[in-house]
């Protein structure tokens, strides 16, 4: 009798210790700005939908963010194949569930070409992340339907 009592015991300290645990390794695994901060590179395609028809758009580009979220880079884009270099600004809030949202500006030569908004959500440990725009707007306020999404990876990963 006394040796079931302490298999008993033994069973509710293993139980607690384990929830202990699960509960520490959850709060480890928690998204913020400061855990997916680093240098990432990424690729978006998709459609820009104009008064004169759908046209396919392509990027390559590269971004570096920092703890607070906020980010600068640059990219080489491609609409209906007239390609261009440009500079990327902004901020992104990120979800302890992983999620989050960016402003981002797209500036040539200093000057603000548009702004985009995108819904963004990180996976693999905070090292990859997909994204699609919410909104694409000129800077006299017109909003342009879109439909792109974006695929980025941290340049230096960690485990």
């Amino acid at each position: 009798m006394k040796h079931s009592h302490s298999l008993e015991r033994l069973a509710a300290v293993l139980i607690v210790v384990l929830m202990g645990l699960a509960s520490v390794r959850a709060e480890a695994s928690a998204c913020s700005a400061a855990s997916v901060a680093g240098s990432w590179a990424y690729t978006y395609t998709g459609t820009i939908f104009t008064p004169n028809g759908p046209l396919p758009a392509a990027s390559v580009g590269h971004y570096s963010q920092d703890a607070a979220g906020n980010l600068s880079g640059s990219q080489t884009r491609s609409v209906a194949g007239a390609s261009g270099v440009e500079d990327i600004t902004g901020n992104v809030t990120v979800n302890r569930d992983c999620t989050g949202t960016g402003t981002i500006n797209v500036l040539v030569n200093g000057q603000l070409q548009r702004t985009a908004v995108i819904a963004m959500v990180y996976d693999k440990n905070g090292n990859h992340a997909r994204y699609i725009f919410q909104s694409l707007t000129l800077p006299d306020g017109t909003n342009i339907p879109v439909v792109l999404t974006i695929d980025g990876n941290k340049i230096f990963p960690r485990n």
